[in-house]
């Protein structure tokens, strides 16, 4: 949601903050709400996945009922604040929500749509905080976010294959349509397209200053940690990206070294 401020260097500037924040603050909720609906509806597919049947809904910790509610109000609450904020964020906000209610309700079960709703729902988080704020985006920005999105939501998918083997058409319809071959030749493809536009936007930035010098440098780890990533959705561990985050200690030092890099060039 900072990604837009933070590459315009705009982290410094309160008003840019004022106004991202809030973007958070619709996003979550209506992502809670999202998430809560999708669960819902697929409840019994859940039940029937090694990992999914442990979710509270699938377990039976939550009924279908509290949960359809409870998604209903997060989603209208999420739009409320987004509209308040501003217009453009509320319309943000609002295809997010068609998006992926058209994934829960169709799209999930139809292949290469199902990967592309998924990464909207990240390009449109990622974009939400410069419109909230009214920053221009760079065109560089925006094929990275949609490239990365892809990325992530591919290696996802790969994993999902690999870890259900020949069970993969009960646990997800779309599944039964993809070869891992496939898959790995799309992450790829992503990840060329994600490391080029993320290189030509950092050479762009470089004007013979210093600090402009590290925004090139940054390209450096960014790169190594596209082939970190990928290399670990190969073994099968993309299911959960946010579990190779977390869980990775040599993938968070090579962010910890970019985000270094890009807040010298950025923000000095």
């Amino acid at each position: 949601m900072l990604a837009v401020p933070a590459a315009a260097g705009k982290l410094g500037d309160p008003d840019a903050l004022v106004d991202a924040l809030p973007a958070l603050l619709a996003f979550v909720l209506v992502s809670s709400g999202t998430y809560l609906l999708n669960d819902a509806g697929d409840v019994e597919a859940d039940r029937r996945h090694p990992v999914k049947r442990f979710r509270p809904i699938a377990a039976g910790e939550v009924s279908v009922r509290t949960a359809v509610v409870a998604g209903a109000l997060l989603l209208a609450a999420g739009l409320a604040i987004a509209f308040a904020v501003r217009v453009q964020l509320g319309v943000v906000v609002l295809a997010y929500v068609v998006l992926t209610t058209l994934y829960s309700r169709w799209l999930k079960h139809v292949p290469i749509f199902d990967i592309a709703t998924v990464a909207s729902g990240f390009f449109l988080r990622a974009v939400a905080g410069g419109v909230a704020a009214d920053i221009p985006i760079s065109r560089w920005f925006l094929i990275v976010a949609g490239g990365g999105s892809l990325f992530l939501v591919t290696g996802k998918r790969y994993a999902e294959l690999v870890a259900a083997g020949d069970a993969a058409s009960r646990t997800r319809a779309a599944l039964a349509q993809y070869t891992p071959d496939y898959l790995r030749a799309l992450l790829s493809t992503t990840a060329g397209v994600t490391v080029v536009a993320y290189c030509l936007w950092a050479f762009e930035r470089h004007g013979g200053d210093p600090a402009s010098r590290w925004t090139v440098l940054s390209s450096v780890p960014f790169v190594l940690g596209i082939m970190r990533y990928g290399l670990l959705v190969d073994q099968g561990h993309g299911e959960e990206p946010e579990q190779i985050v977390l869980g990775d200690r040599t993938l968070q030092g090579i962010g910890a070294v970019w985000l270094l890099c890009l807040a010298i060039g950025v923000v000095t």
